[in-house]
Parts: C-alpha cells; structure tokens; sequence
C-alpha cells in the first residue's frame, strides 16, 4: 500500500548512492530541492518536486530505471529515495547532492537568467 506521507520512513542502513560525478549524462533526475534551490541552479532536464510534496505528485515523479534523486547535500534525497524504494521505485540517491554535482564541473541551468549556482 502507498503512504500518503514520508513521516516516519525508517532510514535504511543503505540507501542506495552513486556519487554525482558518476551519474550519467543521460540519467532521468529526480530535483526535491525548494523552489529558491530549484530556480538558482539545477539539472537540465531535471524534474522538480519538492521533498514534502513527493507524496501528493507521484503521478509526477518521472519514469528512471533506475531513478536518480538529488537535493542541497544528499540528506533530503536520501530520505525520498528511501521513500520511493519502500514504494516500488528503482531509486538511487545522488551522493552530496547538487553541492558536489557543481563541485564536480556537471552542467546545470539556471532559472534566474544569472549563471547557475547551489544554495
């Protein structure tokens, strides 16, 4: 049965993660950074749900096999990856989230106009 919510999703020892210099160039990208995050810099081609509406848009969350997560450091997309997996999605976490996919030289776009940054 699907949860409504993500409250009270056990962490499980091993979230599944690929570090963010390793996800291909072609991998479909799960974005569940608030919207300031979104618009300051992000994966082309990313989906943006936020964390706390991931449950409410599940039509939404985009077809992957497997399906990449990413938010500021990891730590919100651990815990939807884990959410996803506990719910019949074939989830990775992007290990150190959009913080070391920038660190990493990945391109990212920007919905501001400016050059793209990570909040």
């Amino acid at each position: 049965m699907l949860r409504a919510t993500m409250d009270g999703v056990m962490m499980p020892q091993q979230v599944p993660t690929v570090p963010a210099a390793e996800v291909p160039d072609d991998a479909v990208v799960l974005d569940v950074r608030e919207d300031d995050e979104w618009s300051a810099g992000h994966v082309e081609g990313a989906t943006h749900i936020p964390m706390g509406d991931v449950p409410a848009r599940l039509g939404e969350v985009p077809e992957g096999d497997p399906l990449y997560v990413t938010c500021r450091s990891g730590g919100r997309s651990a815990r939807v990856t884990a959410w996803l997996n506990q719910n019949g999605y074939d989830a990775v976490n992007v290990g150190g989230g959009m913080g070391e996919w920038d660190a990493a030289g990945r391109p990212m776009v920007s919905e501001t106009g400016r050059p793209p940054y990570v909040v």
